[in-house]
């Protein structure tokens, strides 16, 4: 378990929920000031509550290098692949006024459990865990990345190859 003082709301698309491959409920399982919200599917859209003081990760604005002062209490993250994800902001009012927190550039995915359409795009922990190095620290974010490369060593022994 990896203690934050910034809550992390995933905010899943349905279809990742039973992914073999879906990071977001990893991150969730070591973060204890974390939860999941479900999007789409039956459930319909995902419902928000309150979003004092949150920030929304997501790949637009400018690149931070260090974090914003003062820094979200809350971190939304969108778990789904890249065209869903697009979707899901636009469909998700409540995102839409909220700032962005935009990882800095060159960031490239260590290990993969699924094929990315580019080397710059990482998977939804590797994203909860640069945020929270920016935000916190090596000491909340290295032990989600090293969860990250035992899940991926793991799925690699059971015989699955990645792009």
């Amino acid at each position: 378990m990896v203690a934050t003082r910034t809550r992390v709301v995933i905010v899943r698309h349905h279809l990742e929920q039973h992914r073999s491959s879906n990071s977001g409920r990893l991150a969730n399982l070591a973060l204890p000031n974390s939860e999941i919200i479900n999007h789409g599917g039956i459930g319909g859209p995902a419902q928000l509550s309150a979003l004092d003081g949150a920030w929304l990760l997501f790949p637009e604005g400018e690149p931070r290098t260090r974090a914003p002062d003062p820094p979200p209490k809350q971190l939304i993250v969108l778990d789904a692949t890249w065209s869903q994800a697009r979707r899901m902001y636009r469909k998700l009012d409540k995102l839409r006024g909220l700032p962005m927190l935009r990882l800095p550039e060159g960031m490239r995915a260590a290990q993969r459990l699924r094929a990315a359409p580019s080397a710059d795009r990482v998977s939804t922990i590797e994203a909860i865990a640069a945020a929270l190095r920016l935000l916190e620290g090596d000491e909340v974010a290295t032990p989600l990345e090293r969860l990250f490369a035992l899940a991926v060593d793991r799925a690699r022994a059971t015989g699955r190859s990645f792009q």
